[in-house]
């Protein structure tokens, strides 16, 4: 890769990977610098439990480790066959968590010759709306936008997209954000231990993360949140509730983008995987088999953030977008050699 800004017009192909909690995922994108448009050229997301163990021994696990440099080397290969001028390397939740990033880094930089960028919560969060909504058309009204990761969890709000004076669409304004330390393998592995979970071990982890969501939200202004007037979730927990709301054979990320489902349906859902054992959930052709074990804690995750929308946010439905922190972080690599 040669870094560098370029002259004005010319089109380029980058890269960026997020490394999750849950999962390692890779986009490459091709476009012009500035011009606010591009194109998805290669996406794809390997699951990698980066994050195993982390919420309870503080470290990263050489199993892990393992997992990892095997997707980075696969993924090295495509960045290097579509000749990426420049790649943004991401780690979020579990490597603000553990106390030896410095493995995972040094991986990173001998197998894909680059740093890496251990977000904060608030970066993830302010990445991740700018991702999510540049998919959205310019208007007026405000978003509120919902990433359960592995590790945690994202809302933000803020405005849609504008256009600016050389009639070009920029980013809407970020107008409150939170990041909260609960997530889909957090949640499993802390408090939903059976198989299926207990009716106790439930009711814990409900209590628990309606606490922390609602603590999170306390001081964002009613005036803000009543004027939103759309809700999107992101991610592959979202995408798998919305999947069986919709009662899907099979999870296709391209045919659930941009479809609203009501709050019911969704919490219907919700509660059908968080109370399956695992062996059901296999069998489930729209639970992928590295979701199999956490999707119940992310779909609790999910309904609870719901709830404390239905007092909070006059809205009723759902709306899901396969375009999340990764479109983010590709935008900010265009920004970085425009």
């Amino acid at each position: 890769m040669t870094r560098g800004r370029l002259p004005a017009g010319v089109s380029v192909r980058v890269a960026a990977i997020d490394c999750g909690t849950n999962t390692i995922r890779l986009l490459v994108a091709e476009g012009v610098p500035g011009d606010g448009t591009w194109k998805e050229i290669h996406r794809e997301t390997r699951t990698v439990r980066l994050g195993e163990g982390v919420d309870a021994t503080g470290a990263l696990t050489t199993s892990a480790l393992d997992r990892a440099w095997s997707t980075l080397a696969h993924y090295a290969s495509v960045i290097r066959a579509s000749e990426v001028l420049d790649l943004r390397v991401a780690a979020t939740s579990a490597l603000r968590d553990t106390r030896n990033p410095e493995a995972f880094v040094a991986l990173v930089r001998s197998v894909l010759g680059t740093g890496v960028d251990i977000l904060s919560g608030d970066q993830e969060a302010v990445i991740g709306f700018r991702g999510t909504v540049a998919a959205l058309a310019p208007g007026p009204g405000r978003v509120v936008t919902i990433d359960i990761g592995g590790g945690s969890t994202e809302i933000v709000l803020g405005r849609r997209p504008v256009v600016d004076g050389a009639g070009r669409p920029a980013a809407g304004a970020v107008e409150a954000a939170a990041s909260i330390d609960i997530g889909a393998v957090r949640i499993t592995e802390r408090m939903l231990a059976g198989d299926p979970p207990s009716a106790p071990e439930i009711e814990r982890a409900r209590g628990h993360c309606a606490a922390t969501i609602s603590s999170a939200m306390r001081n964002w202004p009613p005036s803000l949140l009543a004027g939103v007037d759309t809700v999107i979730a992101v991610a592959g927990t979202a995408l798998t509730v919305a999947a069986g709301a919709l009662r899907r054979s099979r999870l296709d990320p391209a045919q659930l983008d941009g479809v609203t489902v009501e709050y019911s349906g969704i919490q219907r859902s919700c509660e059908n995987l968080l109370h399956a054992n695992r062996s059901h959930r296999a069998m489930l052709g729209y639970v992928l088999p590295g979701r199999v074990d956490v999707i119940g804690g992310g779909a609790l995750v999910l309904s609870q953030v719901l709830q404390e929308f239905e007092r909070r946010v006059p809205v009723r439905e759902l709306t899901i977008s396969v375009a999340d922190i990764l479109d983010g972080l590709v935008l900010s690599v265009f920004d970085r050699v425009g």
